[in-house]
């Protein structure tokens, strides 16, 4: 035994490679197929109440119980058996080991699923399927059922696994709600891969329905992305316009910019999760490993006349939403910086008319600064004539010339007394 730390999932993660094995199928034989999925919020929506539905049809047969938490399970119900998965965004189940009966897809093949079962459950059926298993390599026999069974029209058949199975079906809906599929079976082909192949049609149907709700979304999205595509093309011609106004057009960018951003994201789960399913019908159509039957279409020849064109359209909108948003996030750039340049225009402009006004304040507070040194020393001079009149008297010096001698003197000690003020304040 190793003494090696395992990591707490190791077991957990291994484990989970092998837990949802392939149904062994025996032909002649039937299955049924069911995904459900709630109408709303599925990838959000509440697993508990997936597993309270398995349980219920458990309790009807008193089949045994899943582990809790369990996102897989595979067992017996009454006569048949029940395969049960749960996915991001829907369940599935699926019974197998049906015996064949005389009436191919009679109205009345759904019946082992319960009927208050189903009408119990909260979620909503994506698709559902009745799969016919024959036994049979004639030629003629296989091409008379298969335009007994399906809409010639829609029919797709080929061989598949290196021709030891054919598979037919039309992806129509028939008068009793579910998709029909054939899946003829060589003497040679054991139940192990006819178990596979019907995996294989369950999983393209389902994921194909599930890709199909991106082009649902397409066109719930389409008349108003029309529309703000409109006023977004508006928008900008207005912006060559002479006399339009940058704030209120940048305001109403920014307000369609805001719409756009939001449909982007309300978008992106759906369209992420439908080129994600568009490759796994891709991918599981290769894994069948397709040949042709008596020159008549294949799953992949109806995939890209029929589906590939939903999948352009939803891309090629999902492109166009992406390229609106960009087109008004640069238009609100170009407007933004236009309306700044604006700005900085003005501000320049007030700057100027401050830097005018600032210098009219300063050639004003000389000019009263002089007046000051004038009245001051108008005051000053007579305040030292007053004080140094017993002087002059003493010294016989005419008033006259004393006051021309004491006044310059004055002056000069006013101005320079003033003017060391202002550079005590102005430091």
């Amino acid at each position: 035994m190793s003494s090696i730390a395992d990591h707490p999932l190791r077991y957990e993660l291994s484990n989970e490679l092998h837990a949802r094995p392939f149904p062994t199928i025996s032909a002649p034989g039937q299955a049924l197929f069911l995904a459900l999925k709630p109408a709303a919020n599925a990838a959000g929506r509440d697993r508990g109440a997936d597993m309270v539905d398995l349980l219920r049809l458990l309790d009807r047969f008193g089949a045994p119980h899943p582990r809790a938490g369990a996102t897989h399970y595979s067992g017996p119900i009454g006569k048949h058996m029940l395969k049960w998965e749960s996915h991001t965004e829907f369940v599935t189940y699926t019974i197998f080991d049906i015996a064949r009966t005389d009436r191919p897809f009679a109205d009345d093949a759904f019946d082992i699923f319960p009927k208050d079962w189903l009408a119990g459950c909260e979620a909503t059926r994506i698709t559902s399927a009745v799969i016919r298993i024959e036994r049979t390599q004639d030629t003629g026999e296989i091409l008379a059922r298969a335009e007994d069974w399906f809409v010639p029209e829609s029919l797709a058949i080929s061989r598949v696994l290196e021709d030891e199975l054919v598979i037919a079906g039309d992806f129509r809906i028939d008068h009793s709600g579910h998709t029909r599929f054939a899946v003829f079976a060589g003497d040679t082909c054991d139940d192990r891969r006819i178990g596979r192949v019907v995996q294989r049609l369950c999983e393209i149907e389902t994921y194909k329905s599930m890709a199909m709700l991106g082009l649902a979304r397409v066109r719930a999205l389409a008349p108003r992305v029309a529309q703000v595509e409109d006023k977004l093309a508006s928008l900008s011609a207005d912006m060559l316009r002479d006399g339009a106004r940058p704030d209120d057009l940048l305001q109403q960018l920014l307000v369609i910019s805001a719409e756009l951003e939001n449909e982007v994201a309300q978008s992106a789960f759906r369209f992420g999760a439908t080129e994600a399913y568009e490759a796994i019908v891709s991918q599981r159509i290769t894994i069948l490993r397709e040949g042709s039957f008596e020159g008549m279409q294949t799953f992949r020849d109806f995939m890209t006349r029929r589906f590939d064109p939903a999948m352009r359209t939803v891309t090629s909108s999902r492109n166009r939403l992406e390229s609106m948003s960009n087109r008004a996030m640069r238009a609100s750039n170009l407007l933004r910086t236009r309306v700044d340049v604006e700005r900085s225009a003005q501000n320049q402009s007030l700057l100027e008319s401050m830097d005018r006004r600032a210098d009219l304040q300063l050639r004003l507070q000389h000019t009263v600064e002089g007046l000051s040194v004038v009245a001051i020393s108008y005051y000053a001079a007579n305040l030292v004539l007053y004080v140094l009149a017993p002087l002059r008297e003493v010294s016989g010096i005419p008033k006259a010339a004393f006051t021309a001698a004491v006044v310059p003197v004055v002056v000069a000690l006013v101005w320079l007394t003033l003017r060391q003020v202002r550079k005590r304040l102005t430091r």
